[in-house]
């Protein structure tokens, strides 16, 4: 049984690698140059709140090597969607999924990766966080609308969603025992 579990869990991560990869090559034009909206934001956010931190970071690298072994994205491309992705993935990974994680996790990873592209192009970060509004707007409410799917999609498939409730969902629920009772007084 172990066998077909870990047969599960590679071909899941490998057509949600895929499935990311794929998203990352389209963007939807904005307006306003700079201001498009790459797709594969709002599938990582709900992939990081359904599979967990650490599943949804290797699904990332996977994505990404795939995305520059063929060419569409360089190691700038790539050090942005690794920023992006430490702090959407460790957000909702330290607060549990529920809709303001959804909805703040992928905008707070974007201004995060137009901070961190800022200094490697040499320009002021303000018109890159501008130029972002519209894409954090559409994978807040792409992340909210796409979420309950692939939540379906992943109980239907493992019988529960993998991701746990945060690292500090128990934060601060201690419990009082006979033992450091007296010594709390």
């Amino acid at each position: 049984m172990k066998n077909a579990t870990r047969t599960k869990d590679l071909t899941t991560t490998a057509l949600l690698a895929t499935i990311l990869a794929i998203l990352g090559t389209f963007k939807l034009p904005g307006l306003l140059p700079g201001t498009e909206f790459q797709l594969s934001a709002p599938f990582a956010v709900c992939i990081a709140a359904c599979f967990g931190f650490k599943k949804y970071f290797k699904i990332g690298i996977l994505a990404s090597l795939i995305n520059y072994m063929m060419g569409t994205h360089t190691i700038i491309n790539i050090t942005v969607a690794m920023v992006f992705r430490l702090v959407a993935g460790g957000f909702i990974s330290l607060l549990g999924t529920n809709p303001l994680t959804l909805l703040l996790g992928g905008p707070l990873g974007t201004a995060a990766g137009r901070l961190a592209l800022a200094p490697i192009l040499g320009v002021s970060p303000l018109p890159l966080l501008l130029a972002a509004l519209p894409g954090m707007f559409y994978t807040a409410a792409g992340a909210l609308l796409l979420y309950p799917l692939l939540k379906r999609l992943t109980v239907r498939f493992y019988g529960e969603v993998p991701a746990g409730n945060g690292l500090l969902h128990n934060f601060g629920k201690g419990r009082l025992t006979n033992d450091n009772e007296t010594s709390a007084l």
